[in-house]
Formats: structure tokens, C-alpha cells, sequence
């Protein structure tokens, strides 16, 4: 494997062109004795979309990007693809090599607040020994990633990709931390690739995850998850849905619009982060997530994500399990999320955490609180890398 550094600039006129196109927004009606509608209101992207036009600065994330060391590389052997990765060596005696994977809505960003904490926990308050090595690689179709020419990139597919990335970076032996569609390509690399891994951290369980149920098995703990799951597909799964069914019909508009673009992102990270004390995230990072998206292009490929994902839910039949040391850390709103018992019917649990408060996006919302359950789960795992 060949990587060469990148260093990301986003031209001025792609910025001029999109503070222009905020101006020019065509705006919906909301009816006066509804404020409280299904989606986001009105009133709340206008002021989003102000402090975007007027406030919010790229360059200072394209700092924040720049200062870790950035690289590009092909991976695959039949119709191969650009990845753009993070690679943060760490400052201990043995740093313990980890892949660390974003889902959607999400991106590479997720893991700024938290690479510090993992690459040197001496300066933050833990032990050098328990330092890692971070890849952080952009999902395929998302971010600085190729977006994929044809179809066929599942995360079946992405996970054999990132095997490979680790493999030529010189990686024989890691661990692999995901949440959202990072919980899935990291599900499907501890499948395939078992022998390579020393762990799985998960803080989500993909949403297609159906493991072997003998008829009438189910606890009543894990029938009353299975109807809320049901509920908040009903509810709230629409994006889902389309995503899956109708990516292309939806980009049309998303890739126009930048506050099309920023509604349908936004709302997701304010519906899914534990907000009960306050926004968990500022404005500037909302937006630095959705400005990249923008930048990139990349919407309409993350959207293709979820209609490939149907050729490879995560299923296990009678007696296929997940044979690597698994830890999930849950975070209090964290939404749909399983029982123990559910999970354990396909993954070898190792450690659960039950943790009070956080929500989806757990290495933005409380990196602290992920980086000390990563340390942990992987202490006693460190000896058995080969």
C-alpha cells in the first residue's frame, strides 16, 4: 500500500459560492398554529444558517484537520478506492494500534475531540501505557474519500478495506472502536477477520443486527426493545428509509441546497444527542460537519451507504457469532439500543458499560467518557497482540 499526505484546502470560491447560495434560500411556509411540526423549525435554521453565513469560519477546522497527519491511499484490489485516513501514532511505551470508524451523519470530525485523549493520555490525566495508535479513516463516498464509481461498496466491503489499510500500515494485530455505520464495517471486520483483531469496541449495534432466535426465545426485556425499535422506525426512520430506497431522487436537492443540506443533518445531531443539559455540540461543529459535506460533494454517496447496506445486513444464523472480545459502551440516549442479552445471542460481551449520559454521537458529545471505556476495555487485550 502506497499512501501519500494530504493537506486539505478548500478553494475561497467554493466558500464565496456557498455563503452566497445561504443568502438566496427560498423559504418554506410554516403554519402559525403548529411551530411545534414534524422537523426542524423555521426559525431554528434561520438563525443556523446565519451563523454560517456571517460567523462560522472553515479555516479554523481546516487547522484543526491539519494539525493531525493526514494521507490518502487505494485500497482494494478490483475497482480500486481513494480513502483519506487520519494516522495519530501515540505517545507511550507500546501504543496499541486502533481503527476508529464514524457512521452518518457524522464524518472523520467525530474524532477530533477525542484523539488527544487516545494518542496521549499522559497529558490528560491517565496512564502513558494506555496510549493507541488512531487510524481514522473517512468511510468511502464520505468527506476526502473517493466517492465509490459503482455499486457494491457495503460494509462487508469496507471492512475487508480497512484490514487492508491496517495491514499496510504495518498493523498485524488491532482493535477497531465504531458507532453508527462504524459499528457495522467494524461488526463485519471482526466477522471476517477475527484472527486480526484483539477487540471490537462498539457504542451502537447496527440497525440490521439479527441474531439466531429460536421461536419463543426472547427474553420480555428484548421483546419490549424489539417494539421500540419498531416505534422509533415508525417515528423517526424516514431518513432511513429514503436513504435506502430513493438516495439518488433525494441528493438533487441536498447537493443544490445548502440549507436543505444543513436541515437534514442538523436535525439528526440535535435529535440524537443527549441535549437535557444544554446543546451538547456548538454551532461551529454542527456546521463544520455539514461544510464538509458540502465542500465534498459527498452527501448524495453517504446517502448510497444505506441502500447498499441491504445486500449485507448483520445476521448471524444458528451458531455464527462475532469471535473477538467485544465492549459496548452504552450511552444513556442512545437510540434504538438493545439489552445485554440481545447482543450477547452474536457477540462475545466482554465489558458493558452503562453510561448516564451522551447520546449517538458519543466521541463529540463526551470523548472523555469514551476514551477512559476504550482504555479500559483494551488494557488487558494489549498482551495478546501478536
Amino acid at each position: 500500500m502506497r499512501d501519500e499526505p494530504l493537506r486539505v484546502h478548500v478553494g475561497e470560491a467554493v466558500l464565496e459560492d456557498l455563503r452566497k447560495r445561504i443568502a438566496r434560500t427560498r423559504w418554506p411556509d410554516q403554519p402559525e398554529d403548529d411551530a411545534s411540526a414534524p422537523g426542524m423549525a423555521v426559525e431554528d435554521l434561520r438563525e443556523l444558517l446565519e451563523h454560517w453565513q456571517h460567523r462560522f469560519d472553515w479555516r479554523v477546522w481546516e487547522d484543526r484537520i491539519n494539525a493531525w497527519p493526514n494521507y490518502r491511499a487505494k485500497l482494494g484490489d478490483n475497482d480500486p478506492l481513494e480513502i483519506h485516513f487520519i494516522h495519530a501514532r501515540g505517545r507511550g511505551p507500546s501504543p496499541f494500534p486502533l481503527i476508529f470508524t464514524h457512521g452518518w451523519p457524522g464524518s472523520f470530525l467525530e474524532a477530533l475531540k477525542i484523539l488527544p485523549l487516545l494518542t496521549d493520555p499522559g497529558r490528560h490525566g491517565g496512564d502513558p501505557s494506555d496510549a493507541f495508535d488512531v487510524v481514522v479513516p473517512s468511510l468511502p463516498g464520505y468527506g476526502f474519500s473517493q466517492r465509490p464509481p459503482r455499486g457494491g461498496t457495503t460494509p462487508r466491503r469496507i471492512g475487508a478495506l480497512w484490514a487492508e489499510l491496517m495491514e499496510g500500515l504495518g498493523y498485524t494485530r488491532f482493535g477497531a472502536q465504531g458507532g453508527d455505520w462504524g459499528a457495522a464495517v467494524s461488526t463485519w471486520l471482526a466477522r471476517d477477520f477475527s484472527q486480526r483483531l484483539a477487540g471490537l469496541h462498539l457504542n451502537y449495534i447496527p440497525g440490521s443486527y439479527m441474531p439466531h432466535v429460536s421461536p419463543g426465545s426472547e427474553t420480555e426485556e428484548e421483546r419490549q426493545f424489539l417494539r421500540e425499535r419498531d416505534r422509533w422506525r415508525e417515528e423517526s426512520g424516514a431518513y432511513g428509509h429514503v436513504q435506502a430506497t430513493r438516495p439518488q431522487t433525494l441528493a438533487f436537492a441536498l447537493e443544490d441546497s445548502p440549507a436543505g443540506l444543513a436541515a437534514w443533518i442538523v436535525e439528526k445531531f440535535w435529535e440524537w444527542s443527549d441535549g437535557r443539559n444544554g446543546p451538547p455540540l456548538t454551532l461551529d461543529e454542527l456546521l463544520a460537519n455539514v461544510t464538509l459535506y458540502w465542500v465534498t460533494g459527498t452527501i448524495g454517496s453517504s446517502m448510497r451507504l444505506y441502500s447498499e447496506a441491504r445486500g449485507t445486513p448483520v445476521v448471524f444464523a444458528a451458531g455464527e457469532r462475532v469471535r473477538v472480545p467485544c465492549g459496548i459502551a452504552r450511552f444513556a440516549l442512545e437510540i434504538p439500543m438493545p439489552p445485554r442479552s440481545w447482543v450477547e445471542r452474536a457477540y462475545d460481551v466482554v465489558r458493558w458499560t452503562e453510561i448516564p449520559k451522551g447520546g449517538h454521537f458519543a466521541a463529540m458529545e463526551e470523548p472523555e467518557l469514551l476514551a477512559r471505556d476504550l482504555r479500559d476495555f483494551f488494557r488487558p487485550l494489549r498482551e495478546s497482540r501478536a
